[in-house]
């Protein structure tokens, strides 16, 4: 037998790495797997190819020393690869019986070409049409061969190059070297390099690879993209196409920056997912797609930036997804086969409630419901069950199964495993439409009324759009701002077969942060909640800055937790730049942070001013529950949805919305001017709170919906 090891740093396209794994075992290969990417996510894939065996290398360098941590900062991709991967036994286990090492992305070549010098592997490749051929050579040369003599290391060194790219190893040196990809010149004459006529696909992919990995050494992220994207334009074959594309957005993502050829990418996977589509291959096709989907809504463009591409033509950034044939096919809504049953007489409701992790608005709704006489409640949370957690975010299956007409194994499995909560619930509430929603509209409900409720969050991630709302009886929203913005999304929200929609507020308890305020509490300013970019803290401290240049009594009080830097290279560097503007206000005593705290209500009392700095937000809790506290309630007009027909203006009181940071600070040393003038304003605020979003109030909307009680 011939042993074949693959070796990745990223996840391979499962479904090509899977027809070429078949053709390693006909011809009578052994075939190994060793990542340094996430296996557990696609084990079940990885089981279905009968890998004589995988490996999961370390993903990181967390448990190794400082000094090497700091030298992985600096070095090339495939080098931090060999790092985290050099000290597996296992791997150098069976990297010593490979007869074949295989490198499946630019990012292992490296560390199989350190193990082939080390344990003497001659056949050392990137890609998996010349790794094929060379299993056909191990077969041919016979077991006798043996390992015989290791070849001089620039022997080695050309093998592998020569396998990536046919060009000479010097020629590929100078195109990695620092000097020359710093010099504009330099880059200039390699992006030119990668685009030249006659080059078979093979090689200017991987000129392009090495390239654009020598730009990203020498700081130039972007001109690494270019690069990429410049040798994708061509290339005829679409997959091949689609996946160089994607690997030209992905490096300016992972640096936190907007692709420039974003659409090009989104495109050339949708024309990718249509050819597939049009051949009858559903899972080549979901594949594209999903990517496609990914790379349209990726956090760092919607979430982790003060700004969206949403925020200036919603509607028109969805439209080229809509245009694509094997997104058509999730536009087309199925319908339920029997309308939802009324309200049962006689016995009580049967309410599931169910989400997946993020009970965080289901409190009360839960302890409501499970007193109540008219109501037998169980609670489901799917991410409690393994099997149910794996079919809820299981996205690419979805598009799969529509695509093939509710025929997949995807399909059976929902149904095995959520048709006995469907046939015993009356009424299922599902909280947040997303991976649970597009799973559970995959099967038809019976006579089960569906609701889902859609906060804000979802309107910016992909899963609305992978959801049949036609199987969706009521859609909550929380907002009016927020249900615009979706229907603009979704075209099926625009149809007949829509879903009833409501809007009601969140379930909120405001009548216990009605409690006394501290003695300085007039002149202390709060933000509840600075967790994620799109709250913008930066904007209250500018507020701070200028009402302190009236007034040096007044401070900025932070509650809640630190933005992740790990979410994603935008959120670092939003986090690194807010931390350095606040750390001499700290200093001062000006700026406190509270960190996170289970008693809002008491940290409150020491807050005067409750602001939303946000550029987008559903419903603000924070500042409602600052509201009900009778703090004054300053809230900047979201930038997302400022000027439009629903905004913060429209969800909150006259005088309550500013328009800039100028207007903020008029408003605060107005309303504190004096301690009369700020109880009244606090007053007002808590009973307009109170009054309106309190959970005695909004509790009546949820009785209509799910009781028909008025």
């Amino acid at each position: 037998m011939t042993n074949v090891l693959f070796i990745a740093s990223v996840r391979p396209q499962v479904g090509v790495f899977a027809d070429s794994v078949r053709k390693f075992r006909a011809a009578g290969a052994t075939t190994y797997l060793a990542g340094t990417f996430h296996l557990e996510p696609v084990a079940e894939e990885l089981a279905a190819m009968e890998l004589d065996g995988t490996l999961q290398l370390p993903r990181n360098l967390n448990f190794r020393s400082t000094a090497l941590r700091r030298k992985a900062r600096t070095a090339p991709g495939g080098m931090k690869v060999w790092m985290q991967a050099q000290r597996d036994g296992s791997l150098r286990r069976l990297a010593r019986k490979a007869d074949v090492l295989v490198a499946l992305d630019a990012g292992a070549v490296y560390t199989v070409w350190r193990l082939a010098q080390y344990y003497r592997v001659e056949e050392a490749h990137f890609g998996l049409a010349p790794a094929l051929k060379a299993v056909e050579r191990v077969k041919a040369k016979g077991a006798a061969a043996g390992r015989g003599v290791l070849p001089p290391l620039d022997v080695v060194k050309q093998n592998v190059r020569r396998s990536v790219d046919g060009l000479p190893a010097t020629v590929m040196r100078h195109a990695t070297a620092r000097p020359v990809m710093r010099s504009t010149v330099g880059a200039r004459m390699w992006r030119t390099a990668v685009t030249a006529p006659g080059v078979p696909a093979k090689v200017r992919i991987a000129t392009s690879r090495y390239v654009a990995e020598g730009m990203q050494w020498a700081g130039r992220t972007s001109g690494a993209a270019l690069a990429l994207a410049a040798a994708a334009s061509k290339i005829p074959d679409l997959g091949l196409k689609a996946q160089l594309m994607d690997e030209a957005v992905m490096k300016e993502l992972g640096k936190g920056l907007n692709p420039r050829d974003l659409g090009k990418a989104v495109a050339a996977q949708l024309a990718h997912a249509d050819a597939q589509y049009d051949r009858g291959d559903h899972e080549k096709a979901s594949f594209a797609l999903d990517r496609a989907l990914f790379l349209a809504f990726h956090r760092v463009l919607h979430i982790d930036q003060l700004s969206s591409p949403l925020a200036k033509d919603a509607e028109g950034f969805v439209a080229p997804l809509y245009r694509s044939r094997a997104m058509q096919t999730l536009a087309r809504p199925q319908g339920r086969r029997t309308p939802a049953a009324p309200a049962p007489k006689g016995r009580p409701l049967r309410l599931l409630v169910t989400t997946s992790a993020n009970d965080n608005f289901l409190h009360h709704i839960l302890d409501r419901y499970g007193n109540h006489e008219g109501v037998e409640l169980r609670y489901l949370d799917l991410a409690a069950q393994k099997a149910l957690k794996r079919i809820a975010w299981a996205g690419r299956r979805v598009l799969e199964d529509r695509m093939a007409g509710g025929t997949s194994t995807y399909q059976e499995e929902v149904e095995r495993l959520m048709r006995p909560y469907l046939d015993w619930a009356d009424t299922v509430f599902l909280d947040w439409s997303v991976g649970p929603a597009a799973m559970l509209t995959t099967i038809d409900p019976g006579d089960t009324r569906i609701v889902v409720r859609l906060h804000s969050y979802e309107a910016f991630t992909r899963w609305p759009h992978m959801t049949d709302f036609s199987r969706i009886d009521d859609l909550i929203y929380v907002a009016p701002h927020v249900k615009d913005l979706v229907e603009s999304l979704v075209p099926m929200l625009r149809g007949e077969g829509a879903p009833r929609a409501h809007l009601i507020d969140n379930a909120m308890d405001l009548s216990g942060f009605a409690r006394p305020k501290s003695e300085d509490a007039r002149f202390n300013l709060g933000l509840v909640g600075i967790s994620q970019v799109a709250k913008d803290p930066m904007w209250a401290v500018d507020v701070l800055r200028r009402v302190r240049e009236h007034d040096e009594r007044y401070r900025l009080l932070l509650v809640g937790g630190d933005m992740n830097p790990k979410t994603s290279r935008a959120t670092r560097d939003y986090r690194r730049q807010f931390d350095k503007e606040i750390a001499p206000l700290i200093e001062e005593g000006v700026v406190r942070k509270l960190g996170p705290t289970d008693d809002v209500p008491s940290a409150l009392t020491d807050i005067g001013v409750i602001m939303s700095s946000s550029v987008r937000e559903g419903c603000h809790v924070g500042l409602m529950e600052g509201a009900a506290s009778a703090a004054v309630p300053v809230a900047r007009d979201w930038p997302f949805y400022a000027g439009k027909p629903n905004s913060a203006r429209t969800l909150y009181p006259e005088g309550w919305v500013v328009g800039s940071t100028e207007e903020a600070a008029q408003r605060i040393l107005e309303a504190t001017a004096t301690e009369e003038a700020w109880q009244n304003a606090g007053k007002l605020a808590s009973e307009y709170a109170l009054s309106t979003w309190d959970w005695p109030v909004v509790s009546k909307a949820f009785d209509k919906l799910f009781l028909g009680e008025e």
